[in-house]
């Protein structure tokens, strides 16, 4: 994805140096795999032990990315996600066991950005965290002003505008409120629920079965390939998100 500001687009191509990362996990050898795993991408990773220090941590060394176990001894990765979400919004990235999709919910619903779950791949990890960062350097330096061309479609966000190849596609404007709040977070799971609020202001209703409709009406519009789509992407019993890396 490219946003047209300059700003924007050197931070793309020189990004930050030596991100630091902090890595959150009760358990030693998780915390030297995450750390083997990282360092050759981003060259700085904290680790601690305990949610308490990780929260310490978090507020002193200000890490460009978090990645926080979910299940640890002194205090729920929940919590201490929410904790950090009270003056901090650095990109969380939550690594857990369990894998049902009513805790992912709930930690994204809490102010994760990411779920991956255990064992994980590194490969995967390493996508997943340079996603992140480069999610977050383009939200720091964007504004409302920006146009994000993605796959051959050009989206301006303050002419509230999409066009693919130059001709334009026409948005109803629930379709372009949940185009927006997609690719505002780009990168980012949005579950159900926090898309409905986005989209129409409330929670009332079934958020699920509202989306199911319109993220299909819109996908038509906006997909080279409806039925296989790149830029929409459906996280199952989650929610979707914008792909920023099609």
């Amino acid at each position: 994805m490219r946003f047209s500001i300059s700003a924007t687009a050197e931070l793309v191509a020189h990004p930050m140096t030596d991100p630091l990362i902090l890595v959150i996990d009760d358990e030693p050898q998780i915390r030297r795999a995450v750390r083997n795993t990282l360092e050759p991408l981003v060259g700085r990773v904290l680790d601690a032990e305990s949610g308490r220090n990780g929260v310490n941590l978090a507020a002193s060394a200000r890490p460009a990315l978090i990645v926080l176990d979910l299940g640890l001894r002194d205090m729920d990765g929940g919590r201490v996600c929410r904790e950090i979400r009270t003056w901090c919004n650095v990109p969380i990235i939550v690594l857990s066991a369990r894998h049902s999709d009513s805790e992912k919910v709930a930690l994204l619903d809490a102010g994760a950005d990411d779920y991956v779950t255990k064992p994980f791949s590194p490969d995967e990890l390493r996508a997943r965290v340079r996603a992140q960062l480069r999610r977050a350097a383009l939200v720091g330096s964007a504004d409302a002003s920006a146009v994000i061309e993605v796959d051959g479609l050009r989206i301006d966000l303050a002419a509230r505008t999409v066009r693919r190849e130059g001709d334009p596609i026409r948005l109803t404007p629930t379709e372009w409120d949940l185009l927006r709040a997609l690719v505002s977070r780009a990168g980012r799971t949005l579950t159900h629920a926090q898309l409905f609020r986005a989209v129409w202001g409330s929670s009332n209703g079934d958020p699920q079965a509202y989306l199911r409709v319109h993220v299909a009406n819109l996908r038509r519009k906006i997909e080279r390939d409806a039925v296989r789509p790149r830029l929409i992407v459906t996280e199952p019993g989650v929610g979707y998100s914008f792909s920023s890396s099609t």
